[in-house]
């Protein structure tokens, strides 16, 4: 079923081997073998599990016949044969997933940008939610949080708020959220009881390594400015706060949470080489059209994608139109069941572009 897999373990070994002897001329095509080795790795790990559970039911249900006469051992054996057919079909599209063509950010860490939209203040405050939410389901799931830039509100959300997620799976569970996500609720801010409709934008982004995205110095503008808070307050007495400006694009970035102006620098030149890369695949997804159709949504921060009905407890995916009624417990941070939901769409439309 999964092909000829010796190709694959050669493959392995010929990486290793690489890896072991230095065999490479830049850092670049380094990072390039690292992260098709830990690929392939995951493969054969998958691989073999499935073959362990595979055998385990055959020599269960084989079991399963000579034990008639013991009963407590016949119970057992049903027992474990109801185990393995219950986790064999979740191996095996763990594995199919891998024999895809990886995606082009896996293995990344991610930098999201959450916007408050439409809605004003209550749109400040719906993006410190989410803000809140990506950062207890970060906790939970044991990926690294770094907060890179915030611009709070007067109310306490935010008009503004950039951070990175990293670890192994950090693209994988978070390249679902880019697009607008929209909120219908009775703002704190109304006196009527009326609901509204807000919107958050959010972007995610993968964090390239200085080698993937090379900026030459001369096409930077540093300006270097006061801190400032909610209402334009000043939070500090230094000016440590930078602003960074991609002339050749005019993208901007500034970042001022770190009292040291080199660390504030550090972060928004992060940011800058996220929005780089982004604007990079974006231009390069475009040339490939047929690539966008094995994809759940655009991936674009204007696409709405997802609506949070705080009367109803219920949020909704309307790209893959699910919808869960729980949304009290979705903002905690429990958003795995939506995030599997979509790998399961994406991957089922990735299948169907590989067979045709």
């Amino acid at each position: 079923m999964f092909g000829d897999f010796q190709k694959i373990l050669s493959r392995k070994e010929e990486l290793e081997k690489a890896l072991s002897e230095n065999a490479w001329k830049t850092r670049e095509e380094f990072i390039k073998l690292t992260r098709e080795y830990a690929h392939v790795t995951e493969l054969t790990r998958l691989k073999k599990e499935y073959d362990s559970a595979s055998k385990a039911l055959s020599d269960n249900q084989l079991l399963f016949s000579e034990t008639e006469d013991d009963p407590e051992m016949h119970l057992m054996v049903e027992e474990e044969i109801h185990k393995l057919q219950q986790s064999l079909p979740i191996l095996e599209k763990k594995l199919m997933r891998k024999l895809l063509p990886p995606d082009e950010n896996e293995g990344r860490p991610v930098i999201v940008e959450i916007r408050a939209g439409t809605g004003g203040e209550e749109a400040s405050l719906f993006a410190g939610e989410l803000f809140r939410m990506y950062q207890k389901f970060s906790e939970s799931t044991g990926l690294g949080f770094e907060l890179l830039s915030a611009s709070p509100s007067d109310l306490g959300g935010f008009k503004e708020v950039i951070f990175s997620i990293k670890g192994d799976q950090a693209w994988e569970q978070f390249k679902y959220e880019s697009g607008t996500h929209r909120v219908q609720r009775v703002p704190v801010t109304e006196g009527s009881g009326r609901i509204h409709t807000s919107a958050v934008t959010v972007a995610i982004m993968a964090e390239p390594e200085e080698v993937d995205v090379v900026i030459n110095p001369k096409d930077l503008r540093i300006d270097i400015f006061r801190s400032s808070g909610p209402g334009g307050q000043s939070v500090n007495t230094t000016d440590s706060a930078v602003r960074v400006t991609h002339l050749p694009t005019g993208l901007m970035v500034a970042s001022q949470e770190e009292k040291s102006q080199l660390k504030n620098k550090q972060k928004a030149m992060r940011i800058l080489r996220a929005r780089l890369l982004e604007k990079m695949q974006q231009d390069e997804h475009k040339k490939r059209s047929q690539q966008r159709k094995s994809q759940v949504g655009t991936g674009d921060r204007s696409e709405k994608i997802r609506t949070y009905n705080f009367p109803q407890n219920r949020v909704t995916d309307h790209r893959i139109n699910y919808t869960l009624y729980n949304l009290s417990g979705f903002m905690e941070g429990n958003i795995e069941e939506m995030c599997l939901a979509l790998s399961e769409a994406e991957y089922k439309q990735q299948i169907a572009q590989t067979l045709t």
